[in-house]
């Protein structure tokens, strides 16, 4: 794999080594890096020149434990926190066989090491600009973050998956490792702000209710229906229920104390926005059900798109083409709602992963693009490395 049958060192094996002698940018502890140590490989190297079936063997095996070795190290290292719906959706850490074998099967083992194909494509540019000079200390702190929150998504999610990027407020389809298709998202503001999370999206829901959050019910509704009156509930078609239950049943708008719910002195009613018209959730909405209560919806707020900076909803993801990303993800176009049914739910053909992330540093063809902290998650401490 790694040599000619007379010993010569193919092009992958100096970039091996190159990687495994600057792992101190993988964040790699004293005792890893001291594992992967490359002296004993440069000297099976300098025998294997004799051209000798056991030198190169013995070559070939001490470079392929290395290989190994620094590829379960990098997939074991520290990651930021991201919340998984199911543990197939997180990284794994391969055998040493499946490491050896994944490399085997690279069409180029050379752009397989390069690219560090055994983890995210975003890892190997952020981990590359670390071992250069091109960066002040406060941008490569911010890198060295990156690289975190890059660990914590596998190689290959599937053939099709979601990302969608809190930082930049854009989303990706992705399709065998490739994008095929992008779109700018309005995501969470700073005190509602998106989880880095990841789940398996399994339906969509034609012309669906908007249930409000009960901390929105409390600050926001509570104190709109003391202003403006319970016209505000009608003139936003929202409803005011038992419960969360399947078949609650309608209270009296007027008969709710909306100045104790305001000052957080009784629980919130359920409050329910009826399909169509104002609704939030746009015609359409795609679940992927996870306790935070987080979807990707389509938006009446067409403006909210147009905006540099898209970090103003309550947490969930707002689509720029909800019609696009639906035909996507079903394979066909959604089909048109009948006003007269609510939660029309069309269950996709197959599960498609959606990644959320927050990349303040995302490579990109022009190098690594910077974007603001809005979230505050960034810390400024100098980065330090062990090793070097």
């Amino acid at each position: 794999m790694w040599l000619t049958p007379d010993g010569r060192a193919g092009p992958a094996v100096n970039r091996l080594l190159d990687r495994l002698e600057t792992a101190q940018f993988d964040a790699l502890d004293p005792k890893t890096l001291k594992r992967l140590s490359t002296r004993d490989a440069r000297r099976a190297l300098d025998r294997a020149r004799s051209g000798k079936a056991k030198d190169v063997a013995r070559a070939e095996i001490e470079l392929s434990t290395l290989f190994a070795d620094y590829v379960r190290a990098t997939r074991a290292g520290h990651r930021a926190p991201m919340l998984y719906e199911s543990a197939a959706l997180a990284p794994v850490i391969p055998s040493v066989t499946a490491a050896v074998s994944a490399a085997a099967k690279a069409p180029s083992l050379d752009d397989y090491v390069r690219q560090m194909g055994w983890m995210h494509p975003f890892y190997a540019p952020l981990r590359d600009a670390m071992d250069t000079r091109a960066f002040d200390p406060v941008q490569r702190r911010t890198i060295w973050e990156n690289i975190e929150r890059v660990r914590a998504l596998p190689a290959t999610p599937a053939d099709r998956y979601v990302l969608v990027d809190a930082a930049s407020a854009r989303l990706w389809m992705y399709e065998n490792g490739k994008v095929v298709d992008s779109m700018r998202v309005v995501v969470g503001k700073p005190e509602s702000a998106t989880p880095t999370m990841a789940g398996f999206i399994r339906y969509a829901i034609v012309n669906p209710y908007w249930n409000v959050p009960p901390d929105l019910v409390q600050h926001t509704i509570a104190n709109n229906v003391l202003d403006r009156g319970l016209r505000y509930l009608k003139q936003n078609t929202y409803e005011v229920l038992s419960d969360f239950t399947d078949n609650p049943a309608a209270l009296d708008p007027a008969k709710v104390n909306w100045r104790a719910v305001a000052q957080g002195a009784i629980a919130p009613p359920r409050v329910r926005q009826k399909p169509g018209g104002p609704n939030f959730m746009g015609k359409v909405k795609f679940e992927f059900p996870n306790a935070q209560g987080i979807y990707l919806h389509d938006t009446p707020e067409r403006a909210l798109l147009k905006l540099d900076d898209r970090q103003l909803s309550n947490g969930c993801v707002r689509l720029e083409d909800a019609d696009r990303f639906g035909k996507w993800l079903l394979g066909k176009s959604l089909p048109k709602a009948a006003k007269t049914k609510p939660e029309q739910r069309i269950d996709l053909p197959t599960l498609v992963p959606v990644y959320i992330t927050y990349l303040t540093a995302m490579p990109t063809e022009r190098g690594i693009a910077f974007r603001s902290d809005v979230y505050g998650l960034d810390s400024s401490t100098p980065v330090e490395f062990a090793g070097g």
